[in-house]
């Protein structure tokens, strides 16, 4: 496919300010003097006079990388101009909230606009949660779009029935919804294999819904072990 350079020249079409582009792969934030949160180090261009800074987590977020590898640390972006996120490409999905909430795996967690608010929230199940890979996740609330982070294309489903989805995979689900440790730990797991399915995590509860990536390793970029 061809397009012609003027085409590149003149730019694209101004959209709406919290927008996909480049195959939902890019998100497109624009700023007219507000701010958003995004991911830190998940900024690849930006136009305009932007402010980019850090907003960690303190003492506890530093425990909970310790404990679990899971980063929820985000950066404040300000100002007047575009700019653009996108983490190693990977599947960019928006959810728009309108006055409720949705709770996302921290990892998974790409960007907010202004008017979504956030705080880390955990998965019960004690020992079995971590064994599973890690409790805490973000829980995000307002009004306004949430950017998550895929590998390929999301598939949605109902927790009118419970499901049970493996840890890495579950990468968004909504308010009300349930969430149970159900572990298959047994010590053959242990012996002759450098990984195994430990331990899985349930979803239960009418008219809610789970995210799920298409497959059980975190979405390119969003590796626990990356800070």
């Amino acid at each position: 496919m061809t397009h012609p350079l003027g085409q590149f020249a003149n730019g694209q079409p101004a959209g709406p300010p919290f927008a996909l582009e480049e195959g939902d792969r890019m998100l497109r934030v624009r700023l007219d003097g507000g701010q958003a949160y995004a991911k830190q180090g998940s900024m690849v261009a930006y136009r305009g006079k932007l402010d980019f800074a850090y907003k960690g987590q303190g003492v506890g977020g530093f425990l909970r990388r310790a404990v679990t590898g899971e980063g929820q640390d985000l950066m404040r972006v300000t100002g007047r101009g575009t700019v653009w996120f996108a983490e190693s490409g990977s599947h960019i999905s928006i959810f728009t909230l309108d006055r409720d909430s949705l709770t996302v795996n921290g990892r998974s967690l790409l960007a907010l606009e202004s008017g979504v608010r956030y705080k880390v929230t955990t998965t019960s199940g004690g020992i079995g949660a971590m064994i599973a890979g890690g409790v805490f996740n973000t829980e995000v609330s307002g009004t306004g779009g949430v950017a998550v982070l895929c590998l390929g294309s999301p598939l949605v489903l109902p927790t009118d029935e419970p499901v049970c989805v493996d840890r890495d995979a579950a990468v968004a689900w909504t308010a009300g919804v349930r969430t149970r440790v159900v572990s298959t730990f047994k010590m053959g797991n242990l012996v002759g294999r450098s990984s195994g399915e430990l331990a899985q995590i349930e979803y239960s509860g009418r008219g809610g819904f789970v995210v799920v990536q298409c497959g059980e390793t975190p979405a390119a970029g969003t590796s626990p072990d990356r800070h």
